[in-house]
């Protein structure tokens, strides 16, 4: 029985596999470091620096956006979790993580912006969920929040501009 095998034991609710009748559907993914199979309601991702995680819904379509495994976010470092404010959910990555309200959506937090964002208490900080994936390039990026944004520049790092009361 392989990782994958028995993480879909623990969560038969992700569905039977999306290939059931077809063999196994368990694949080794194209970076070589680990695998991965599709069921009816999400997918489970291994490797041997990871362990096995779920993924599913819109978070799990906003990762395939981002190359899943193959993309700058690597593999799941979680199961989808409730965030404790019991409003959104989150998985973390090797390389970031992925928030999900009803009301924002799902999007992508990594690199300075997401450990300055993770410093002020993420989503129950003054910041709030992020509605946007991070924007710009190179030298300067932002990522929106409910309630303000992070800039990055190379010379300045990672900035908050919560909004003002009357934003």
């Amino acid at each position: 029985m392989t990782a994958i095998d028995e993480k879909w034991a623990q969560i038969q609710w992700i569905g039977p596999p999306a290939d059931a009748g077809a063999g196994s559907g368990e694949g080794p993914n194209p970076d070589g470091r680990g695998s991965s199979r599709d069921y009816a309601n999400g997918s489970i991702y291994w490797s041997q620096a990871t362990g096995a995680h779920e993924v599913h819904g819109d978070i799990r379509v906003r990762y395939a956006q981002a190359g899943g495994s193959g993309g700058f976010l690597g593999y799941p470092l979680t199961d989808e979790t409730v965030c404790p404010d019991g409003v959104g959910r989150f998985n973390h990555f090797e390389g970031g993580s992925i928030y999900w309200t009803p009301q924002t959506g799902a999007h992508e937090v990594h690199g300075a912006i997401r450990d300055l964002w993770s410093s002020l208490g993420w989503e129950r900080g003054s910041l709030g969920y992020p509605t946007t994936d991070e924007t710009g390039t190179g030298d300067n990026r932002s990522h929106r929040f409910q309630h303000g944004h992070v800039s990055w520049t190379p010379s300045g790092g990672a900035v908050a501009h919560p909004s003002s009361p009357i934003d």
